[in-house]
């Protein structure tokens, strides 16, 4: 009994190091103002190149949480010192940061009423959406087998 209680205390210490799914992980708060002498033009560009920088942060994320939850599954069940490996790279901070800006972009173009990137920037929280409903699907699917 007293060696699962060190198990399990050592197993809550190392949670609190890995790594989050990326769709966990809030915006910072990035000011507009950097933003608000931005043509509706140049405002789509930095769009595309933040959410770009962006897609990729999140997936380097999403695999380090994915690692992660692998090594604290062997940790728990077989191998504790597995647990070592759940401190990686994790680009929580960026990420955030990435989302903020994606956010004060989008903030620049309600303020200029850039109708074209507002409309894509619906189109792709509708996809995203439709993505995240589909993997979570697929994740009960996996459960019930």
């Amino acid at each position: 009994m007293k060696r699962l209680n060190v198990v399990v205390l050592t197993a809550s210490l190392f949670t609190v190091g890995c790594a989050s799914s990326s769709e966990n992980i809030s915006a910072s708060y990035v000011s507009p103002l950097q933003y608000q002498s931005f043509t509706c033009e140049q405002l789509t560009e930095e769009m595309q190149r933040v959410g770009r920088k962006a897609r990729e942060v999140a997936g380097v994320q999403d695999a380090e949480a994915d690692k992660d939850a692998v090594a604290m599954g062997v940790g728990l069940v077989l191998f504790w010192p597995a647990l070592f490996f759940l401190i990686g790279d994790d680009r929580k901070e960026e990420l955030a940061r990435l989302k903020g800006e994606v956010e004060a972009i989008e903030q620049s173009a309600i303020k200029r009423d850039c109708k074209t990137l507002l409309a894509n920037i619906a189109k792709d929280r509708e996809a995203a959406k439709k993505r995240s409903a589909a993997k979570k699907d697929d994740e009960d699917k996996k459960i019930q087998e």
